[in-house]
């Protein structure tokens, strides 16, 4: 209990000291879609979540729009994986690695940020670990009552994020390789696998299609080496990746923690003789990331965030390496958990008192106090006009969207440069005497910079304000360039 109250107290005391960004503005919009539209989503290629947005509708409907208020959904569900990861590392090592597995995820930055975001990234783990859990059980005592927990929160998982569908192989690994499996489990087991096909064909039909052909997808192309120590960067130091005293202090308690982990699985494979759990929590890490490495050799698709529901696995065996100095040496332990303890603690606390998400509320203050009625809004990229609007009292009209300019050729090369560019602006500030540019995350829509060049030779700057990951720039136009 005492670990749950930490978890929650960490998570609620800065729950919104990072303003919002454009995936939950996105979250807010598409649970407020009508009822009809969010059903039809089900079944719309390319869509991910569906099912998260009318759980969302439904809390906002209770608690209202605040960033706070629904930020909260999520907090609740990353308390949740706190009590859930210790039932889960309680059967699968011992008491003592479920307490430890549990401190972990409650004091994991990585954890606490995305318990503070409005996304479903606690609700997909609380889904993944409720649907392991219940299939431990339903293996040792095939009730249907738990083969029911399994397909329920299995289905819901990867209709709230699509690559939760790649649960399903780590579940029947975990089936498999069952150390006290009960001979009428093969019965349950089956049923729930064939049954999970019916919730997964409407997915099936547009990702399959998907797969076999080469795409652009707006990820980064990553190695599978890069796409691991990603996520281990993540599980271990957090979003801020700052250095502790600028010594390299982070790095070697990261590599201190991961040392943790394989020691925790050597003990259980080699001591304690459970080297099929072992297996198990392996695959539970590997498998997901190995599939998304080999279906982003057609066209990437990943980011660290994505696999979140994979990281308890990670923090079972850091338990585990903590219980297993504990029979002998409790203070050992407790020991060696202080670098790790300290590591979470900095990480939290840059996370509370340090800006990392752009800052668009105090940028649209300060663009409605300085801005003229018949001043022209424009955004780049264009898609933070929803940030915007979330945060002013009165909406922002005039607004435009800047032009893109990233196509590219086969070669490589670009497909638009600046003479397209000034086609595109000389037709959007027309009848405008002063242009505000709103300037965030711009290398997603224009690399070379082309409409602020644009504006510096077709203007003077008239005003200038830096915030966070926002950059407001004021343009008086001149009309006879």
């Amino acid at each position: 209990m005492n670990i749950l109250l930490l978890a929650y107290a960490v998570r609620a005391v800065s729950l919104d000291a990072q303003g919002l960004w454009r995936d939950e503005v996105d979250q807010w919009r598409f649970a407020l879609q009508p009822w009809g539209e969010m059903v039809r989503n089900f079944t719309r290629a390319g869509w991910n979540g569906p099912l998260f947005s009318p759980l969302l509708r439904l809390w906002i409907a209770l608690t209202g729009e605040s960033a706070y208020a629904m930020r909260y959904f999520s907090l609740l569900w990353g308390v949740v994986c706190v009590a859930l990861i210790y039932v889960l590392a309680r059967r699968l090592v011992n008491r003592r690695a479920a307490t430890w597995s549990a401190l972990l995820l409650a004091l994991s930055p990585y954890m606490v940020w995305y318990a503070q975001e409005i996304k479903m990234y606690t609700w997909v783990p609380m889904l993944a670990l409720l649907a392991l859990y219940a299939l431990d059980r339903a293996c040792a005592q095939p009730r249907w009552s738990w083969w029911a927990v399994v397909l329920v929160a299995t289905s819901f998982a990867f209709y709230s994020h699509i690559l939760a569908a790649l649960l399903i192989p780590v579940e029947v690994v975990w089936f498999w390789l069952h150390p006290h499996r009960h001979r009428r489990a093969w019965i349950g087991g089956l049923v729930v696998l064939l049954l999970l096909t019916a919730p997964y064909l409407p997915l099936l039909g547009w990702q399959v299609a998907l797969l076999g052909k080469q795409r652009e997808t707006g990820f980064p192309a990553y190695t599978l080496g890069q796409m691991v120590q990603m996520l281990f960067s993540g599980w271990t130091v957090g979003i801020y990746q700052g250095d502790v005293a600028g010594c390299g202090l982070t790095g070697y308690v990261a590599v201190f923690v991961g040392a943790l982990a394989l020691f925790g699985g050597g003990w259980l494979a080699v001591l304690r003789e459970r080297w099929r759990v072992v297996v198990r929590l392996a695959g539970w890490l590997l498998l997901p990331v190995v599939a998304i490495w080999v279906v982003s050799l057609r066209g990437p698709i990943f980011t660290d965030r994505y696999l979140i529901w994979s990281a308890p696995a990670f923090y079972v065996l850091v338990g585990a390496g903590l219980a297993a100095v504990w029979p002998s040496r409790r203070w050992g332990a407790v020991l060696l958990a202080l670098p790790v303890v300290a590591l979470n603690g900095f990480g939290l606390y840059q996370q509370a008192a340090r800006p990392l998400k752009p800052q668009f509320e105090p940028a649209v203050r300060y663009i409605e106090s300085h801005r003229m009625p018949n001043d022209l809004v424009l955004f780049q990229i264009p898609y933070n006009h929803f940030v915007a609007f979330y945060y002013a009292g009165e909406p922002l009209e005039p607004w435009a969207e800047a032009p893109f300019t990233n196509w590219r050729a086969p070669d490589g090369g670009y497909k638009v440069g600046a003479a397209y560019v000034d086609g595109e602006m000389a037709a959007l500030v027309a009848g405008y005497d002063d242009v505000w540019l709103v300037y965030s995350e711009v290398a997603l829509w224009d690399e070379r910079e082309l409409v602020k060049a644009w504006l510096d030779g077709h203007g003077t700057l008239a005003d200038w304000h830096s915030f966070v990951g926002v950059d407001v720039y004021q343009y008086t136009v001149d009309k006879s360039k």
